[in-house]
């Protein structure tokens, strides 16, 4: 099964990092985990052109003002602490992004926990691009939390979802759904989207009867069914779905209709605009859910390990 022997979360100090460490600290019981919390002091951003969002340099924090992030940084695992899990902190200076994935690789990191930030304009573009990018880059799998004002999970987590698409990252979330499911008895419900393109309307018409959607989904059925093996059913209890319509939109709606607490789901690219966004689906998917969304990569070593042998 899944074995998350440490956890990394990135701590800014906002109450979304708060709601996130909460997340980090459930997950690590579970698994009895390391928490690493790790701060990056970033320097301000230049809002002039010709380097619009680019990191200039900033003053260079003190001895003092160093170790007074560090014992804020110790004052937030005390919950942690009190729990019983071992806990260290690190201090960075410079681009957040490339420090996080950097620490992930070294530690090395099982999981990566993280809050996510604002929803619209400016502050979406700046803070949640950082998550965007651990999301996008991360060898291991990453944990997003959306801030507490509009998450509506409850911990421990019950009620699963899992997209399954069939490629090998999706596989490799729905193994590791099954582990979680396991550990928190949850309910698991896997999903997958039959998503009908606009530019192939006439292809549609001419196919899309009522007989064929029989067909279609009698086949997507069995083969979502073929997943679950029976020692998954002896400590889950798997539901699996079949929709039709945009992917994201599906997931978003049954999370919400089912009163997830948690989504997993796989980061792919099918084509060079969607390597670049990482993935349309599970890029809005992060950015809209009101629960917790983990993702795994192609590259994400957890998945991929749970992958082979399970």
């Amino acid at each position: 099964m899944v074995d998350i022997q440490r956890i990394l979360c990135p701590i800014d100090f906002s109450d979304t990092s708060r709601h996130a460490l909460d997340h980090a600290v459930a997950i690590a019981k579970w698994y009895q985990s390391h928490i690493t919390a790790l701060h990056v002091i970033h320097p301000p951003v230049l809002l002039e052109p010709p380097i619009l969002f680019a990191d200039v340099a900033g003053p260079v924090p003190t001895e003092a003002e160093r170790a007074a992030v560090q014992m804020r940084l110790r004052d937030w695992l005390q919950r942690a602490n009190t729990a019983g899990l071992q806990t260290d902190v690190l201090l960075e200076e410079g681009n957040p992004a490339p420090h996080i994935l950097e620490c992930a690789r070294s530690l090395p990191a099982d999981l990566i926990v993280m809050g996510t930030h604002g929803r619209g304009g400016f502050e979406r573009f700046m803070l949640g691009s950082v998550t965007e990018k651990i999301v996008r880059k991360a060898t291991c799998p990453v944990l997003t939390v959306p801030p507490p004002a509009i998450s509506v999970a409850k911990l421990p987590y019950k009620r699963l979802l899992c997209p399954v698409d069939f490629s090998e990252s999706s596989l490799a979330a729905l193994r590791f759904a099954f582990s979680l499911a396991k550990e928190s008895d949850a309910h698991l419900t896997i999903l997958h989207v039959f998503d009908w393109p606009p530019d192939v309307e006439l292809l549609v018409e001419r196919f899309d009867t009522p007989e064929f959607r029989r067909v279609v989904e009698e086949e997507a059925r069995g083969r979502l069914e073929a997943l679950v093996t029976e020692e998954a059913r002896s400590w889950c209890t798997p539901d699996t779905r079949v929709s039709y319509g945009k992917p994201y939109r599906q997931i978003l709606e049954l999370a919400g209709s089912e009163g997830a607490d948690l989504v997993i789901i796989g980061v792919r690219g099918r084509n060079a605009l969607d390597l670049t966004l990482f993935g349309s689906t599970t890029n809005q998917v992060v950015r809209r859910a009101s629960c917790p969304v983990l993702t795994l990569n192609r590259s994400s070593r957890q998945g991929i390990q749970e992958a082979k042998t399970v």
